[in-house]
């Protein structure tokens, strides 16, 4: 049995995982982006309102952060620390694509009332196979309609309501206020509330997902190229 074997993985501090990732340990590359994936998808997602170009965020951040984690001084947590650096390539690349588009094309905006109404008309209590895909469209609905929010607004939700960080959490990785982080999720909230009915909200915690087979193939492709 090898050293590496009798290493306790889940046991170690984000210090320690550190200086094995540093020194090129594949197993630490793979906890750490198996505990961290979903966050940083869907930070990076709440910038680029992309599916595609959020995991391919996620990939170049781990690389970037990998290459750096020399510099990981445990100051915040490791997962802080990674979700800094998607956050900034996630800003950099919707800056570089702003650049490149004149503007947005507004017959592409879904009318959430209209689409609303629709979905509501179907029967919710139907076959299991119908109430699935209701389920699906619901999902689709919220992350739309998540999209739709200013980016201040959508990031500080993402990340309190849907991740579930504390507010001090948020502010950290952020770099603002706590009261101006209950300030911006007041009011992302409210505008959900003014476009989503009330029995939207239960499909929230299935918004966004990113686990599974979805987890897995990020973690192999950060691997990779590692």
């Amino acid at each position: 049995m090898t050293a590496t074997a009798r290493i306790d993985y889940e046991s170690l501090s984000d210090l320690e995982l550190a200086r094995l990732i540093a020194a090129r340990d594949p197993a630490a590359v793979r906890l750490v982006t198996q505990r961290n994936n979903q966050r940083l998808f869907r930070t990076a997602w709440s910038v680029l309102k992309n599916r595609e170009e959020a995991e391919d965020s996620v990939q170049s951040a781990y690389l970037g952060a990998f290459r750096a984690i020399g510099s990981f001084e445990g100051r915040s947590s490791l997962s802080t620390w990674l979700t800094r650096i998607v956050l900034n390539e996630a800003l950099g690349r919707a800056r570089a694509a702003r650049r490149r588009r004149a503007g947005l094309d507004e017959k592409s905006v879904i009318h959430l009332d209209d689409y609303r109404e629709k979905l509501m008309r179907g029967s919710l209590a139907g076959a299991a196979p119908d109430a699935a895909v209701a389920r699906e469209q619901m999902r689709l609905l919220l992350e739309k309609a998540i999209g739709a929010l200013p980016e201040p607004f959508r990031l500080v939700f993402v990340l309190r309501e849907v991740e579930g960080l504390s507010v001090e959490e948020v502010a950290e990785t952020l770099g603002v206020l706590p009261a101006t982080v209950k300030t911006r999720d007041l009011r992302a909230r409210r505008r959900l509330q003014e476009a989503l009915a009330p029995e939207l909200k239960a499909a929230l915690t299935g918004t966004f997902p990113f686990a599974g087979a979805d987890c897995e193939r990020m973690t192999l492709r950060v691997l990779e190229a590692f």
